[in-house]
C-alpha cells in the first residue's frame, strides 16, 4: 500500500506500509515504517527527498514568511555575554555580538579584551560550534572543545593563553566533558568515551573518567573511575583549585539520582585517587560544592534533595562523609513553596564565615538569598531586576569574594549581574555594559489552573494587553520531562507571536522540575500521562478564560516537547488548529534502540519490561496514528546532526500521518542539514523559528508584525 494523493492537488512522496506486526510480551505492536528508521538506505533517501522538495514548494507560498523572519531577526539581535571565570588575574568568557553566527570566547588581563576562540574562524561555513571551555588554575592554558554539524562528538584543545598556541590536541571521544585542572598546568581530569571499536553501535556511551597530561597521547590517558559501571552513566568532574580535591558525579543516564565520589588528592598517586563515596544508590539529586582545605575541620557542602524534595544544603566534614546522610548537618532548610536550583560558596577576608549564594524558584520564579553557611542564616534577599530568572552562576577564585549569574526574562535578554561579598551587593558586571534594553509588545500573567485530577498547574500567559481582552490566535507550549523547569527566559519566537498580536501560553507541566522532585516523579515513566492532561488542562483554560477561542490554538514543542505535541495531536486531534513537533520522540516503543535512547529508561521506562510497554505503547504517538481521522496542519522537523533525537521519529510519523489523515491539511517534514540538536548558528535558528511561526500563524489567521491589521481570535 502506499500514500500518495490527497486533496487540494497535494501529493506525498510514496511511503510503502509493510505488515510488519512485532509481539511483544504478548502484544501486537504494528510498525508498517520500519523501513524509514534507515536513513541511508536508497528507499528512505528517494522518500526523504521528495518530502524536502514538497517543503519547500509550501514554504514558498507562505506570505508572511519573510516578515517573521525579520521579526525573529531583529528581536535576536542583542549583544550578549555569558558569566565569567577568573583565574590567575586573567578573566575568560563568552561574547556574542548582534549579526554573528556564533559567540567567542574571550579573555581579558587587565584592560586589554581579545577573542582567544572563535568558531567562525576554525570553521567559516559555520557548522562548528564552541561545546565547552576551561581554564587552568593560573589561567595560562585554556582547554576548549568543539564540534561539527550538530553531532555534539567534541575535539578538545589547549592552547596558550598568552600565544593562542595549540599546545595540545585534538582529544577525541569527548562530549562536553566537565574538565578539572591539576595546579600548575600539567594535567586535568575529564570524561571520554571509549574506542568505539570495543563496542560497535555504543560509541556514545562506556564513558571513563580520566587522567590527561599535557602534551601526551590521549590514549595514554589513565582511567581513574567508571571501570565495571553501566554503560549509560555520565560523570562530572572537579577539581578544588589548591588541587588537593577530585569530585566526581555519577548519574544513570538521564536520571536524576547522582552517586557523588570524593578524593584526597594527597593520598596517593593522581592516576589512582582514592575515591570514597558520598552518596551512592539513594535516587537523590546531590551535588558536591568544595572549597580549598583550610584544615582537618574544614567542610564540605552539599546541594541535596535527598530527605528533602524541594532540595536543601548541608555540611559535612571530609573525613565523616563516607558515614553518608547521617553524618550531614542540615545547613539551609527545603523553603516551602520554592525549589532549590544552585548553590554558590563565596569567602573573603573581611567575611570571616563562608557565605553561599542560593538560588530558588517559587512558582518558576527566581529568587536569590545570601546565606551565613556555617550555621545558615539568611543574611539577605538579593533584588534581582525583575520577574524570571537566574542561572550560569560562577564563583570567583577562592577568597575573592565574587561570584556571577544571569538574570533574564520574557522581555529582557539574559544580562550578567555581579555579587561583591565584602559589600554584599549585586550590581551589573562592567563587562556587561550594554545598554539594558527590554523588548516591549508583551505583557506577562500567570495563571494557574486545575489538571484532569485536580493538581493545580500554573503557566504564563503572554499577551499584548496582559488580559482576556478579546479572543487571539493562541500558541501554547511546554515541555514536561527530566525534571526540567520552563521558566520566563527571553525568546524571540515568543515575543514575534505576541507582537503581531497573539497569545503566548507556556505551561509548567509535571515531569518537569517547577514544584521539585515529587512534581517531576508525578510526570514520568508510569505517570507520564499526567503531562499530556496538563497540558490538555492548559489549552482548556486559555479559551475558558477568553484568551483564546476554539479552533484558534497552535502547539509546538521540541525534544521532550515535540513527544509532548505528538502526544496531544493524537490524543485530541480536533482540538488545536495547527502543530509545530520539533526534534521529537515518536516511537516509544523503540525510542531506545537509537539516538540517546537508552539513557532515558530512567525518565521513561522500557520496554523490555511488560508494563513499561503497555504504558509506552498507550501513549506512544507513531502507534496513536489512526486512518479516517482529521488530523490539524502538521510540521515535524529534524536535524540530519541529531545524535540525542534520531530523526527516524520525525520520519516514521510524518508518513503515518500522511497515510492516515482523512483530511486537506498538510503535513510536512523540514529537515536541516550539518545541524544537530542543540546549539547552531543563530542565522539557522532564526530561519527555523520563523518557518515554524510562519506556518503557525497561517494556520490560526495571525498576520506577521507590519503585515495589517492585528489579528482577533
Amino acid at each position: 500500500m502506499t500514500s500518495t494523493d490527497r486533496p487540494a492537488g497535494r501529493r506525498y512522496p510514496e511511503a510503502v506500509r509493510q505488515d510488519l506486526v512485532d509481539e511483544l510480551h504478548g502484544l501486537r505492536v504494528p510498525d508498517p515504517y520500519r523501513w524509514l528508521e534507515d536513513g541511508e538506505s536508497p528507499q528512505t533517501r528517494r522518500w526523504t527527498a521528495g518530502q524536502e522538495s514538497l517543503y519547500e514548494a509550501e514554504r514558498a507560498s507562505w506570505p508572511d514568511l519573510e516578515r517573521w523572519r525579520a521579526e525573529v531577526a531583529a528581536l535576536t539581535a542583542v549583544d550578549r555575554v555569558m558569566p565569567p571565570k577568573v583565574r590567575g588575574g586573567r578573566v575568560f568568557w563568552l561574547r556574542q555580538e548582534a549579526g554573528r553566527d556564533h559567540p567567542v570566547l574571550m579573555t581579558a588581563d587587565g584592560e586589554r579584551e581579545r577573542v582567544l576562540v572563535d568558531p567562525a574562524v576554525l570553521d567559516p561555513s559555520g557548522r562548528t560550534v564552541l561545546d565547552a571551555w576551561e581554564p587552568s588554575v593560573e589561567g595560562e592554558l585554556m582547554a576548549y572543545q568543539v564540534s561539527r554539524g550538530g553531532t555534539e562528538d567534541s575535539l578538545l584543545w589547549v592552547v596558550d593563553v598568552a600565544t593562542g598556541k595549540v599546545v595540545d590536541g585534538p582529544v577525541d571521544r569527548v562530549r562536553r566533558s566537565s574538565v578539572g585542572w591539576l595546579p600548575g598546568g600539567a594535567a586535568f581530569y575529564y570524561v571520554r568515551q571509549l574506542d568505539p571499536r570495543l563496542h560497535p553501535g555504543e560509541e556514545r556511551y562506556h564513558r571513563r573518567v580520566c587522567l590527561h597530561r599535557v602534551g601526551t597521547g590521549a590514549d595514554a590517558d589513565a582511567v581513574v573511575f567508571g571501570e565495571g559501571r553501566d554503560k549509560t552513566q555520565f560523570y562530572s568532574v572537579s577539581v578544588t583549585e589548591d588541587g588537593r580535591r577530585l569530585g566526581v558525579t555519577a548519574t544513570l543516564g538521564a536520571g536524576r539520582g547522582t552517586d557523588v565520589y570524593l578524593a584526597d588528592l594527597a593520598e596517593g598517586p593522581l592516576d589512582r585517587p582514592v575515591l570514597r563515596p558520598v552518596q551512592e544508590g539513594r535516587g537523590a539529586v546531590t551535588r558536591l560544592h568544595a572549597v580549598p582545605a583550610a584544615g582537618a575541620e574544614d567542610l564540605v557542602w552539599l546541594r541535596t534533595d535527598h530527605g528533602a524534595p524541594r532540595g536543601r544544603v548541608v555540611a559535612c566534614r571530609p573525613a565523616e562523609l563516607e558515614r553518608g546522610p547521617q553524618a550531614w548537618r542540615e545547613v539551609v532548610p527545603e523553603r516551602p513553596g520554592a525549589v532549590l536550583t544552585h548553590l554558590v560558596v563565596v569567602s573573603c577576608p573581611e567575611r570571616a564565615r563562608p557565605l553561599g549564594l542560593a538560588a530558588w524558584t517559587r512558582n518558576t520564579v527566581a529568587e536569590v538569598t545570601l546565606h551565613d553557611l556555617l550555621d545558615g542564616r539568611e543574611l539577605a534577599l538579593l533584588p534581582l531586576p525583575g520577574t524570571g530568572a537566574v542561572g550560569e552562576f560562577s564563583a570567583g577564585p577562592h577568597g575573592s569574594g565574587e561570584a556571577w549569574f544571569t538574570y533574564t526574562d520574557f522581555g529582557t535578554p539574559p544580562r550578567v549581574l555581579r555579587f561583591d561579598a565584602r559589600t554584599l551587593g549585586l550590581a551589573r558586571w562592567e563587562r556587561d555594559a550594554r545598554e539594558a534594553v527590554a523588548a516591549g509588545g508583551a505583557v506577562t500573567r500567570q495563571v494557574a489552573f486545575a489538571s484532569a485530577d485536580g493538581t493545580t498547574v500554573r503557566m504564563f500567559v503572554l499577551s499584548p494587553a496582559g488580559r482576556p481582552d478579546v479572543p487571539r490566535p493562541a500558541l501554547l507550549t511546554g515541555y514536561g520531562g527530566f525534571g526540567r523547569t520552563m521558566s520566563p527566559r527571553y525568546r524571540a519566537q515568543v515575543l514575534a507571536w505576541v507582537r503581531a498580536g497573539g497569545v503566548f501560553a507556556w505551561a509548567g507541566l509535571r515531569g518537569g522540575g517547577e514544584e521539585g522532585e515529587e512534581w517531576h516523579r508525578a510526570g514520568s515513566g508510569a505517570c507520564k500521562q499526567n503531562t499530556f492532561d496538563d497540558f490538555a488542562a492548559a489549552a482548556d483554560r486559555l479559551v475558558a478564560d477568553g484568551w483564546a477561542r476554539e479552533g484558534r490554538i497552535a502547539v509546538m514543542g521540541g525534544s521532550n516537547g515535540g513527544l509532548l505535541v505528538g502526544a496531544a495531536l493524537t490524543q485530541r486531534p480536533g482540538r488545536y488548529a495547527a502543530v509545530v513537533c520539533m526534534s521529537p520522540l515518536l516511537d516509544m516503543v523503540r525510542y531506545e534502540l537509537s539516538g540517546l535512547g537508552p539513557s532515558w529508561t530512567p525518565e521513561y521506562g522500557s520496554a523490555q519490561d511488560p508494563q513499561g510497554l503497555r504504558v509506552l505503547f498507550g501513549y506512544s504517538p507513531y502507534h496513536r496514528v489512526t486512518p479516517g481521522v482529521v488530523y490539524p496542519p502538521v510540521l515535524l522537523t529534524a536535524a540530519d546532526g541529531d545524535t540525542r533525537t534520531d530523526p527516524l521519529h520525525a520520519r516514521k510519523m510524518c508518513a503515518a500521518l500522511q497515510h492516515a489523515s482523512a483530511g486537506s491539511a498538510p503535513v510536512l517534514l523540514r529537515l536541516e542539514r550539518g545541524v544537530g540538536h542543540g546549539d547552531r548558528a543563530v542565522s539557522r535558528a532564526v530561519a527555523l523559528q520563523a518557518e515554524c511561526l510562519a506556518f503557525l500563524a497561517g494556520h490560526v489567521g495571525l498576520a506577521a508584525p507590519g503585515s495589517g491589521p492585528v489579528s482577533r481570535g
